[in-house]
């Protein structure tokens, strides 16, 4: 390439080859774009395959399921031809009839059974059992069905089948915020002692941002021991930090529960001690305080690093030109040194409540009924095979990460994280 002492992106400047200086630049800036991204193209197959595709599965199947939809084409076919509110004529009960009976040639009623269930429970038995019988139903098949069982006239049963009838619904969102189809087609609340999943979810937020605080206030003056000793000592008290992470989780709280228990360790430790009576024992398990104390000890660590990173590049020269001028520890602490460990409090607070959020191995362990969160529903519904309620919540649960973490970034900002 000549030589020049001019701008290189001069208009008239050439190369050793006669080209546009300007143009070989470009040229060449696009070929390190494309080997940049040659080199991370299988990071990002990656990624796009065990993580950005099962999210993107499991948020469909909160919006689908076929399980009705097509076992029941007749019906489909009524529904669509006639307005909602609709009182089933002959012709409904009809395309139900065939339906049945298409039903038990293909071996679909109890998928078809289950999928109505999920919206009005107890119907699979009625649809699986009518299925079962289908070859002897003869018209009238209004009479012939409701002679069978009276189930098949109740307004709320067809309100569901036609909502289950395609296989895009909303159903499952809505019984996620305890919600429900009313006779009329409308919607309206669950009856009060089937309401759980808001209660659930509002419960899931608090417990997270109360074991957050909890983490925030132990680490804090552990991070700044860290950041403060001699590097020899603080090397040691960071291996006695990591330390739980050399161990399994389930191991960690199988432990606890040793401890915590009515009979265990530190009970008895209270009794021996005079604390408590034997018939005193502190209930510290199987309930929300279980929860808490578990998630506390196994998140704390998440807590600590991101402080620590930050706390150990701030220079000691600032608290003490501040305490040269007068100023009080107190006002050091909150004028100067606090403001500049927020990056670090924001990383910690949001890492670890995100982890709470999600947790559910620890609260089904040691959370009996009260310290249940909302991914312990979401597992249940997971191994209940209702995946798509178990996906309509696990996606409520994302929204509302996803809001959380959208508003740290407009109130602190997402680029001043400092998490190491």
């Amino acid at each position: 390439m000549a030589e020049t002492t001019m701008d290189p992106t001069a208009a008239g400047l050439k190369t050793a080859d006669g080209r546009p200086l300007k143009a070989a630049l470009a040229a060449a800036q696009s070929r390190a774009k494309r080997r940049a991204f040659l080199l991370v193209l299988p990071l990002l197959l990656f990624i796009v395959i065990t993580f950005a595709l099962p999210i993107g599965q499991m948020l469909q199947r909160s919006f689908y399921h076929d399980g009705f939809s097509k076992a029941s084409p007749a019906l489909g076919a009524w529904f669509a031809a006639n307005p909602a509110g609709k009182e089933p004529d002959e012709a409904a009960y009809a395309a139900l009839a065939s339906d049945l009976l298409f039903m038990k040639e293909n071996r679909l009623a109890g998928e078809a059974g289950t999928r109505i269930n999920y919206s009005v429970p107890g119907t699979r038995s009625l649809i699986t059992s009518a299925a079962r019988g289908a070859d002897d139903l003869q018209p009238p098949y209004r009479e012939a069905l409701l002679e069978q069982d009276r189930k098949w006239g109740e307004p709320l049963l067809w309100v569901a089948m036609r909502e289950a009838a395609s296989p895009w619904t909303t159903d499952f969102y809505l019984s996620g915020i305890d919600m429900q189809r009313s006779a009329d087609g409308g919607i309206e609340r669950v009856a009060e002692v089937n309401r759980v999943y808001i209660w659930l979810y509002v419960r899931t937020f608090l417990l997270s941002a109360v074991i957050t605080g909890i983490c925030l206030l132990l680490a804090f003056p552990i991070a700044h021991m860290l950041a403060t000793l001699p590097m020899a000592k603080a090397n040691l008290l960071m291996i006695l930090v990591l330390l739980p992470f050399w161990t399994s989780l389930l191991v960690r709280t199988t432990s606890w529960i040793v401890l915590l228990q009515g009979q265990g360790v530190i009970n008895s430790l209270l009794v021996t001690m005079g604390v408590i009576d034997d018939s005193g024992r502190l209930a510290l398990i199987y309930n929300q305080t279980g929860t808490i104390i578990v998630m506390v000890h196994i998140l704390l660590p998440f807590m600590v690093l991101p402080l620590y990173s930050v706390m150990r590049v701030i220079p000691p020269s600032y608290a003490r030109a501040a305490r040269s001028l007068g100023a009080t520890s107190w006002t050091t602490f909150r004028r100067i040194y606090l403001p500049q460990t927020l990056p670090g409090i924001g990383a910690g607070v949001l890492l670890v409540f995100i982890l709470a959020v999600g947790y559910y191995i620890t609260p089904a362990l040691v959370g009996g009924a009260d310290g249940q969160l909302f991914s312990n529903q979401i597992q249940f519904h997971m191994t209940k095979s209702n995946w798509s309620q178990a996906a309509a919540l696990a996606a409520m649960l994302l929204a509302g990460v996803l809001l959380l973490y959208w508003l740290y970034d407009r109130l602190i900002g997402i680029d001043k994280l400092k998490l190491g």
